[in-house]
């Protein structure tokens, strides 16, 4: 009788698994979940011993999973769902419990609300530790899959497991060098203007904020970036423009001179955004309202 069974699996294990199965790489999830690859390799050894299958074979560089793999995915994000809702209701004391959350952004929610929210819960005691992933036009399956607990998005993604809770909103704008161009002055002059356009790594662009206006009458851009943080290097000495939210002041654009549309155009929302697993969490709840606070604090007048 395999001295191995079912009882051998908890939440760790499990979360393993699917970490695993997430970036197909034992190096990956190590990296991912803060252990060495030879506490990753030790317990993928134990899952194949009491599941009876390899799981995962190396292909190239990286691990394929077997059938048997992809068919216990959602059976194994169920059960670590069952077991998070267990602690649903419990007393919760920010100071006397680690809170780890993955959040998913981009780059201006990160630096203009993050840094205060690590900053004011650190000094009052709170064991918070943050870890981020880039969201581009987030997808769902990020919070399904639970590999963030968080989105801060102006996009927020739909669905009937998916919450959703608008921040704040925030105006496009100008941002270019003052001491080499001057701003466009009118829809015409901006759409002949050199742009710059932040490009996901899904293909989808940061322009699908830019709503009201016909963005095919703007010019092609002449530089396009992966991130917000190097727009900067870019418009610094030339006549390059780039238009994102009155908040990138406060955060990746902050050195660059800035001014208002020479046309109307629908303010940008922000929304917070999360799975229906963790609504009731009360380290969840916490976390939220900070965030809410923060928000507020800085959409204030």
């Amino acid at each position: 009788m395999n001295k191995n069974d079912f009882t051998d699996l908890d939440g760790k294990v499990l979360r393993v698994f699917l970490t695993i199965l997430e970036e197909s790489s034992v190096s990956k999830a190590a990296d991912r979940l803060g252990v060495t690859q030879s506490a990753i390799s030790h317990t993928l050894s134990k899952l194949r011993q009491v599941l009876g299958d390899p799981l995962f074979v190396r292909s190239g560089q990286g691990l394929t999973p077997t059938e048997r793999a992809l068919s216990l995915k959602d059976p194994i994000q169920t059960v670590l769902d069952g077991m998070r809702a267990l602690t649903d209701g419990r007393p919760f004391d920010p100071l006397s419990e680690q809170i780890d959350i993955r959040i998913a952004t981009n780059d201006m929610p990160r630096e203009v609300i993050f840094p205060r929210l690590l900053r004011d819960t650190r000094a009052e005691g709170a064991r918070l530790r943050l870890e981020f992933i880039p969201s581009g036009v987030p997808d769902p399956g990020l919070l399904r899959s639970d590999r963030c607990q968080l989105m801060v998005t102006p996009l927020p993604p739909d669905g009937p497991d998916i919450y959703q809770k608008r921040l704040l909103e925030s105006p496009l704008m100008m941002f270019y060098d003052a001491g080499h161009c001057t701003p466009p002055n009118s829809w015409q002059t901006y759409c002949e203007s050199d742009h710059i356009e932040v490009r996901f790594s899904d293909g989808r662009n940061a322009r699908a904020v830019m709503r009201g206006v016909d963005q095919s009458q703007i010019r092609a851009p002449v530089v396009t970036l992966p991130h917000f943080n190097a727009i900067p290097a870019f418009v610094r000495g030339s006549s390059l423009i780039s238009t994102d939210t009155a908040l990138m002041r406060q955060g990746p654009l902050a050195g660059l001179d800035c001014a208002h549309l020479p046309f109307e155009c629908t303010p940008v929302p922000l929304y917070m955004v999360w799975h229906q697993r963790s609504a009731n969490d009360p380290a969840h709840r916490w976390l939220r309202r900070r965030i809410e606070a923060i928000a507020a604090d800085i959409s204030a007048p």
